[in-house]
């Protein structure tokens, strides 16, 4: 994924980790909606082909190039295995600019210290205890 956050050698281990569950995280979302588009599409191309042969031969196939389109944005909306930055004019609006507003209201709410900083704070430590090879602590209540 082109411009996503990189795993930076001397980050760290914390940053790491979060950088890796946002890349996960955001790929197995595309990779539904994916799925999700080829399901719908596969019947909708058999039906606009079957009814641009029921529409006659001396024309181009107008249904099926009409699903191809779609198909066509919605790739493009998608963007499954690339990460545009929301500079990027010619991109259009798609699921990374929706990624990128999201995670600016969960850093905004990090940075002011409410209950997502809580959160990550008891993840984080979760998942220190994990690495260490421990049990991790119980967690604590979270105040909204």
């Amino acid at each position: 994924m082109a411009d996503e956050p990189t795993q930076d050698p001397n980050a760290d281990p914390s940053d790491r980790r979060w950088i890796l569950l946002r890349n996960v995280l955001v790929f197995q979302v595309k990779l539904a909606m994916d799925a999700l588009r080829d399901v719908a599409l596969s019947p909708l191309s058999l039906g606009a082909a079957l009814l641009d042969l029921a529409t006659g031969t001396d024309r181009e196939p107008l249904y099926f190039e009409q699903v191809l389109g779609v198909g066509r944005r919605s790739d493009g909306w998608i963007n499954l295995f690339d990460h545009a930055s929301s500079d990027d004019a010619e991109q259009p609006p798609g699921i990374n600019r929706l990624v990128e507003r999201m995670e600016s209201l969960v850093v905004e709410q990090y940075e002011r210290g409410g209950m997502t900083a809580q959160a990550k704070d008891a993840i984080d430590r979760s998942l220190d205890a994990i690495a260490a090879g421990r049990k991790p602590d119980p967690p604590e209540e979270i105040e909204a």
